[in-house]
Formats: structure tokens, C-alpha cells, sequence
């Protein structure tokens, strides 16, 4: 089937075929995910080396505290941003986000107190706050609607590298150090990959279908044979369309609370169970090391010392990440052949039994390899479903016009949900240990999976590439 307006001889955006410039620009927006992740990484191994290097003040709560730090600033910068966005457009915060991350993370390098670092995580949250409102709308629109929502999912598989890069590269770090005072330099990966981020986006420009909901045809023209060249072009709407497509600017000036009331089914669906997926992704991911050492799996040897049990939690936590990327390819095969409610829901489910599997084995006392493969089993479930399908639902439940701010409510739930999972990790760890942890970790992923049937769309999209 010949895919060209047969007046103009071009592709438009939605039928065009998928090219490496699609690729590329799939590619730098993802790493807006990788540096959510990474961030996360690094500060599952920064707190346990600040507690050997001795701070009295490092409490239970304390701890949950520089955990959640940054997933706050994701949460006010997943708000702030997708409001902007919808005003504003998109490439301006498309540059700024990584000027916030890279500016922070050298700030708590050079002035490495816990008051400082806590601000500075804060900070950088923020940035990438923005970073979680950009990147799904942005790539949703200048996608072939055949690859639109498998390279949004893409774009989230970046996570996974983020944590296992820099589980890898913290492991190579820290295994040649002899004293754990030095983990301010591991602030200098955060800043590194703000600098790449930065560099990306220099030829980037705004996206077309923002501008054409802002009646700026001319410039989404332009930037569309910028972006994906000259045999690539714009729907441009009739004349009699022209003054009802800038309802976007309206729309943009909605409320926050008549919004969730005009959309509250959308709202519940796309925010809370990716508050209930932050959990594990966040409360569990940012303890992982901690939560190893707990469940006793990393190596037994009474003779090592506190920071030789570190770098062995750090390499468990690596190997337990290393199954979140095929996590994701399993659910990018899926996304293409059922709805991405029930592939959520499965891996809610899942990710449950995991951890159930997980308590047993633990509180039977069986082989320590049984236990990492609920672990990694748990990895790969909730990434497969709800890691992946809470990304990928906004963009496909909401217009063009509510993109930023659906997107961006959503990803401000869902780290609500992350940042309460952060900071009662470590409270759960001290009142009732590991199998605490496990047992209210397993009832969140239950309760995710519920909300997902329940508020499951009502009416299924006909288009299998973009069936919510």
C-alpha cells in the first residue's frame, strides 16, 4: 500500500516509513529515562558507603530522605514542566533539563555535605522531572503511527541501561577504592551524561504537531523537512480548521483539579498504578544493595570488611539488573499483540508472586540462588509490564492539546508513589525487617494491578500499535 499523499508526492509524519533519523531522535530523548534510573543507581550505592564513613545523623529516615530526595524533585518537575510544556512547546525545557542536572551534580561534587547532597538530588530530580514530561509526548508525535508507541516503549528500555551502566560502572569504581569518603566523585557520572544529553539535543527541534495545535503551520512545515527531511510533511488542516486548532492554548490554561475532573478515569488510570510501580522500581531499586545485604545475598564472609560488603551487594545489585533490559524487550514484543492494560496488569501480578516466592525463600532459609532468581524474576515482570506500560499509556489516552499535562500528572503520581516507597523502605527495614519489606512490596504490586483492571479504557483503539 503506497503510504504518499498522491497530490504531493510526500510522506506525512504518521504514514512515513521508520528511518535512523527516527531512530536518533528516539535515542537522545530516551536518555532522559536512562538518567532517572542512573540517578537512582547512584544513590543506592552513595548511602551505604556515607554510613561507613560514619554520620550519626544517617537514620533509618534520614536514609529514606536522601533516597527520596531527587524522586521529589521528579515529582514537582513532572508537574511543573508538563504545564509549561503545553504552553511553551518543547524545546526549550529539551535543552534546560540537562543544564539543571549537570549544574546540581557538580555542585554536590564540590561541596560534599548530606544537607548539600540532599538539595542537590532535589535539584536534579527536577531536571529530570522535566525530562519524564518531554520525552514520551516528543517522540509520540514525530513517530510513523506503525512505530509510534514501540519506540515510546523504546525510549522507557532506556531506563534499564541507566541501571545497569551505572551498576557496572559503579562496581568497577568503588571495588578500587580502600576508603568510602571519596563517594562524592560518583557524582561526576550524573554530570558526564548531562553534558551527552546536552550535546544531543543541539540540532533538535520543535515538535511539528505542537506547533500545528498552535496554528503555526509555516514553522511546523519547516521543522518537520528539518527533522525527518524533505519527503516528510505535515497535515495541514482546511481553512475552516484553522481557528479551532489553537484550542491547545485553552486547553493548556485549564485548571490542574478541573483537569483530573474532566479526565479522572484517565488520570487514575495512568497515575496510580505507576505510583504503585515506583515502589519497585524506586523504593526497592534505591535500597537494592541494602535490601542484599538483608536478605544475606551477597558473599558470605565474616572476614571482609564493611566496604568489600558493599562492592559485593553492588555486584548482586548489577547482576539482578542485568534481566531489566530483556524485561523490557519482552514487553516491546508484546506491546504489538495485546493491550497494554492487560500486559500491565499480568506484570503486576507477577511482580507479586516474585516477591512472595522471594519471602518464602528467605524465611525457609533455602539456597541463595533461588532468592536472586525471585529477585530477577520480579526484575523481569515489572519490567516487562508496569515499568514499561505506565510510560507508554499517557501518550496514547490523551490528546495532542492534554499530552504535557496528562503526561506530566501522571508521572508526578507515579512519584508520589516512588518517593513514599523510598522513604518507608528503610523504616520498614528497621521495624520489621526484610520480610516486612517483601510482604507490603508484594500488596502494592496487587493493588496496581487491580486499579489497571478497573480503570482499563472502556473503549479499545481499532489501530493494534496504539490500543491502550
Amino acid at each position: 500500500m503506497d503510504t504518499r499523499d498522491s497530490s504531493s508526492g510526500q510522506y506525512y509524519i504518521d504514514t512515513a516509513p521508520l528511518s535512523w533519523r527516527h531512530i536518533g531522535i528516539t535515542a537522545a530523548a530516551s536518555l532522559g529515562q536512562f538518567v532517572g534510573c542512573a540517578l537512582a543507581t547512584l544513590a543506592s550505592v552513595i548511602i551505604p558507603l556515607i554510613q561507613i564513613v560514619g554520620h550519626p545523623e544517617l537514620s533509618s529516615p534520614m536514609q529514606g530522605l536522601i533516597g527520596a530526595a531527587d524522586l521529589i524533585g521528579i515529582c514537582i518537575g513532572s508537574a511543573v514542566f508538563g504545564r509549561l510544556i503545553d504552553r511553551f512547546g518543547y524545546i526549550l525545557f529539551f535543552r534546560l533539563c540537562p543544564v539543571i542536572i549537570l549544574v546540581s551534580s557538580l555542585v554536590a561534587y564540590f561541596f560534599p555535605t548530606i544537607p548539600v547532597l540532599i538539595v542537590c538530588l532535589l535539584v536534579m530530580g527536577f531536571g529530570i522531572g522535566g525530562e519524564y514530561s518531554l520525552d514520551s509526548g516528543y517522540i509520540s508525535e514525530l513517530m510513523p503511527d506503525k512505530w509510534r508507541f514501540l519506540m515510546v516503549g523504546s525510549a522507557k528500555s532506556a531506563s534499564s541501561l541507566g541501571n545497569i551502566v551505572t551498576a557496572a560502572v559503579c562496581f568497577w569504581i568503588v571495588g578500587g577504592w580502600h576508603n568510602a569518603g571519596l563517594w562524592p566523585a560518583l557524582l561526576l557520572i550524573m554530570a558526564a551524561v548531562a553534558v551527552l544529553m546536552l550535546l544531543t539535543r543541539i540540532g533538535f527541534h520543535e515538535s511539528p504537531q505542537w506547533l500545528l495545535s498552535k496554528g503555526r503551520y509555516q514553522a511546523a512545515e519547516k521543522a518537520t523537512h528539518e527533522f525527518l527531511g524533505p519527503d516528510v510533511n505535515v497535515k495541514l488542516p482546511s481553512p475552516t480548521d484553522e481557528k479551532p486548532a489553537a484550542h491547545a492554548a485553552v486547553k493548556a490554561a485549564t485548571s490542574y483539579w478541573g483537569f483530573i475532573k474532566d479526565n479522572y478515569r484517565k488520570v487514575v488510570l495512568t497515575g496510580i498504578p505507576w505510583a504503585c510501580e515506583g515502589l519497585g522500581v524506586y523504593g526497592i531499586g534505591v535500597f537494592l544493595p541494602i535490601l542484599v545485604m538483608s536478605l544475606g545475598l551477597e558473599k558470605d564472609d565474616a572476614g571482609l570488611s564493611r566496604l568489600a560488603h558493599v562492592v559485593s551487594s553492588v555486584e548482586v545489585t548489577f547482576l539482578i539488573s542485568c534481566i531489566m533490559l530483556p524485561g523490557f524487550i519482552l514487553g516491546l514484543f508484546l506491546i504489538r499483540k495485546m493491550k497494554s492494560w492487560r500486559i500491565q496488569t499480568i506484570g503486576f501480578y507477577l511482580s507479586a508472586a516474585s516477591l512472595v516466592v522471594l519471602l518464602f525463600s528467605y524465611t525457609g532459609h533455602w539456597s541463595k540462588w533461588i532468592s536472586i532468581a525471585a529477585f530477577m524474576a520480579f526484575e523481569l515482570f515489572l519490567n516487562m509490564g508496569p515499568h514499561l506500560i505506565t510510560y507508554v499509556l499517557p501518550p496514547q489516552v490523551y490528546p495532542v492539546a492534554d499530552r504535557g499535562v496528562g503526561s506530566g500528572l501522571a508521572a508526578a503520581l507515579g512519584k508520589v508513589g516512588a518517593v513514599l516507597g523510598v522513604f518507608f523502605i528503610p523504616v520498614l527495614l528497621h521495624a520489621g525487617g526484610a520480610s516486612l519489606v517483601l510482604i507490603v512490596s508484594a500488596a502494592v504490586m496487587l493493588v496496581g494491578g487491580l486499579i489497571t483492571q478497573l480503570f482499563r479504557p472502556r473503549k479499545a483503539r481499532t489501530n493494534k500499535t496504539a490500543s491502550a
